[in-house]
């Protein structure tokens, strides 16, 4: 998933992004707990998506905080 896709997200949709990426990492990480992950980049890709949406995330909050009153 693309930073420019993931900043075209509406706040809901980015929320809700958010959370099928936490739960599709923890089924992933106990599949690889249980040795029955087939791919494990997979793990690597969900988790830096998941850093991406939280990036924007960020950077929208910090941007809401300091603008001019």
């Amino acid at each position: 998933m693309r930073a420019s896709h993931i900043r075209d997200l509406s706040a809901v949709e980015l929320d809700t992004k958010m959370r099928e990426l936490e739960e599709e990492l923890f089924g992933l990480q106990l599949k690889r707990a249980t040795n029955q992950l087939e791919n494990p980049m997979k793990v690597r890709a969900v988790r830096r998506d998941l850093a991406r949406l939280k990036t924007v995330e960020r950077e929208r909050a910090k941007a809401g905080a300091t603008a001019p009153r």
